[in-house]
C-alpha cells in the first residue's frame, strides 16, 4: 500500500517499507551512502600501506584487522544499496581523500622503524574513524527517520564496529606507543 503526499513542490510516494521515492531527503541519503562507499573503498586500499609502514607488530595487526572489517563495511553498504533498489555506486569523498593524503604525509615525514611514526599512524587512523563514526551515526538516524529499520540496523552494526576500532587504536597507543614515542 502506497500513499502520496505533497511536500513543497515535490510529490512523494511512501511505500510500506518507508522508502520515499522522489524525496530530496531520500536522494540526499543515497548520495551520502555513495560518499561513504567511496571512502570505504579507498580506505581498504590505504590500510595495507599503513600496515607496512607500522613499526610495532601490534599496530600492524590492528591495521590488518581493520582491512578485513573495512571489506565487511563495503559489503554491508552494497547490501544497503540493494535494499534501496539503488546501484552501488561511489561518489568521490573529499574528506576521506584528505584524511588519506594526511596519512601518506605522516609516513613521508617520519622515520621508518620509529614509534613516532606509529603514533602518527594511529592519529591518522583515528581521524578516519571519527569521520566514519560521524557519517554512520548520521546515516543511521536518516534511515530511521525514513522508516528503513532494516537499513538502520545494518548501518548501526557498522557504526558499532567503527567505534570499537577507535577504542582498539587508543588501547594500542596507550599501551606503549605514545610513551615510547615521546622518549625517542
Amino acid at each position: 500500500m502506497a500513499t502520496t503526499t505533497k511536500i513543497g513542490t515535490k510529490a512523494q510516494t511512501k511505500t510500506k517499507t518507508g522508502k520515499m521515492e522522489n524525496s530530496e531527503f531520500h536522494d540526499f541519503f543515497v548520495d551520502e551512502l555513495k560518499d561513504i562507499y567511496w571512502a570505504e573503498k579507498h580506505l581498504v586500499k590505504a590500510l595495507p600501506k599503513m600496515k607496512k609502514a607500522a613499526t610495532s607488530p601490534e599496530l600492524a595487526t590492528a591495521f590488518e584487522k581493520h582491512t578485513d572489517e573495512t571489506n565487511n563495511h563495503i559489503s554491508t553498504l552494497e547490501k544497503v544499496f540493494e535494499l534501496l533498489e539503488e546501484k552501488a555506486q561511489a561518489k568521490k569523498c573529499d574528506a576521506m581523500e584528505g584524511l588519506l593524503k594526511e596519512a601518506d604525509s605522516i609516513i613521508e615525514d617520519t622515520d621508518a622503524g620509529t614509534l613516532i611514526r606509529d603514533a602518527g599512524l594511529i592519529l591518522a587512523a583515528q581521524k578516519v574513524e571519527h569521520y566514519e563514526i560521524a557519517t554512520y551515526g548520521t546515516l543511521v538516524v536518516f534511515a530511521q527517520n525514513m522508516g528503513h529499520s532494516d537499513i538502520a540496523e545494518l548501518l548501526q552494526t557498522t557504526l558499532d564496529n567503527e567505534k570499537a576500532t577507535d577504542v582498539a587504536l587508543t588501547t594500542v597507543a596507550e599501551s606503549f606507543i605514545n610513551e615510547q614515542a615521546a622518549s625517542e
